[in-house]
């Protein structure tokens, strides 16, 4: 049979099977796509060419990231690194990970399973020396908010003595981010952190990490409140402190923030369709011979007539407590890691005779911006959890090219480009 032509789609998703079978047998590419080897062989044979919708499958048989090569723009540590999310943001703007850190054994495996081989992962940061850690040009984290202890510092105040990070912050996680920047001196930072940071312990948190940065540690400081529903379907505020070791000039405009509510539901909930591998993670989630997400994720009676009863409870004392109901058109509360027990802050309407549904890990990753290809490879509870933990990847990905500019200039001393002013 004569070679067929072939469109700039058709080439791509031909790539992709190339790119595939680099790592994957015949056999084992014919099964994760659910066809014939025979078919396989054809289309390597250019005989006949995949349909387009097997891309996202292909996708999901390759390395989650081509490998970053010694050319790389710069390079960035990755503390209380989670699933990934921040490493993402910052290697598709050209950064490379040297060194990352994350105790949970679940994300471990997860993180694992989509960056493993690139580099070492290391547990508890607080067992970590700074003289250990790789020198590296950034460091991203989004630490876990904890507590400080005023009253040390209140005393040494009275009795006129000095103080440092160490006295403010020691017995914190923000401690080990502070002792690790004072030791490797990055030329900037990200960290990333709940909303409520800034109220916390009536704002005298915030303070002093404001002031740990800043005047223990000499670096330029930024922050910001960001909502993920600039980008995905899901209200979730998060603040963001950005800082850099030298003056520059750095502000929030720079962050590109489309308009808030241009995404809903619809955009990320599986799809009724028979092609099996639109859904890459079919047999997880998806039974594409009755074309519906699987049963389990459907509320039980019991659990469904509880939650409808807590919240006529509470609406009748005036609180606002309860389940919410979505449909394709809406954008959701924020997903949080208690999802698993009874999902009720996102709750998706399967109609008025058909109890409401959650949704699944996959539409959960696609909710906190996570493309298809990422791998998913631990219990539908954990992977609640870690989702629930994550952050979201295009607000990330936004915060990482607005500092983009600054990072490499300080990196290759090239010459910043200064934004344009009103």
């Amino acid at each position: 049979m004569n070679a067929l032509s072939t469109t700039l789609n058709d080439t791509a998703v031909l790539e992709y099977l190339a790119a595939a079978r680099q790592h994957h047998s015949q056999a084992a590419v014919a099964k994760h796509l659910g066809v014939s080897e025979r078919q396989v062989r054809r289309w390597e044979a250019n005989e006949s060419h995949p349909p387009q919708y097997m891309s996202m499958a292909l996708q999901r048989l390759l390395p989650f990231h081509p490998v970053i090569d010694s050319d790389a723009d710069f390079k960035f540590i990755d503390l209380f690194a989670g699933i990934g999310g921040i490493r993402l943001a910052f290697e598709a703007i050209g950064g490379e990970c040297v060194f990352t850190s994350e105790w949970d054994s679940y994300a471990q495996r997860t993180y694992m399973a989509n960056f493993g081989g690139r580099d070492p992962l290391n547990g508890d940061i607080t067992q970590i020396s700074a003289d250990d850690i790789p020198d590296h040009d950034v460091l991203l984290g989004g630490f876990p908010c904890q507590p400080f202890s005023i009253a040390g510092v209140s005393k040494k105040n009275a009795l006129g003595r000095a103080h440092g990070f160490a006295d403010e912050t020691q017995g914190t996680l923000f401690f080990d981010v502070a002792r690790i920047i004072a030791v490797k001196r990055p030329k900037a930072f990200m960290l990333e952190n709940v909303k409520n940071l800034q109220s916390h312990d009536k704002g005298r948190t915030f303070e002093v990490i404001l002031r740990t940065l800043r005047e223990e540690l000499g670096y330029q400081v930024f922050h910001k409140v960001i909502d993920g529903a600039h980008f995905v379907p899901q209200h979730r505020e998060r603040i963001i402190i950005v800082g850099f070791r030298d003056p520059v000039d750095f502000d929030w405009d720079m962050v590109d923030l489309p308009s808030k509510g241009a995404h809903t539901l619809g955009e990320i909930i599986h799809k009724k369709t028979a092609e099996p591998w639109i859904e890459s993670d079919s047999v997880s989630y998806y039974d594409h011979a009755k074309r519906k997400v699987l049963d389990k994720y459907t509320l039980t009676d019991n659990l469904w007539l509880y939650l409808q009863n807590y919240k006529k409870k509470h609406a009748a004392a005036g609180n606002g407590f309860g389940f919410g109901l979505v449909t394709p058109d809406s954008v959701t509360r924020t997903l949080s890691a208690r999802y698993y027990k009874d999902g009720s802050e996102i709750l998706f309407s399967q109609g008025a005779k058909k109890n409401p549904r959650r949704l699944t890990p996959r539409e959960c990753a696609r909710l906190m911006g996570f493309p298809d290809s990422f791998k998913i490879p631990v219990s539908d509870t954990r992977a609640y959890k870690q989702f629930g933990n994550s952050v979201v990847v295009p607000v990330m990905t936004a915060v990482a090219q607005g500092m983009q500019p600054f990072i490499v200039e300080s990196v290759q001393n090239k010459c910043v480009p200064v934004r344009r002013r009103a």
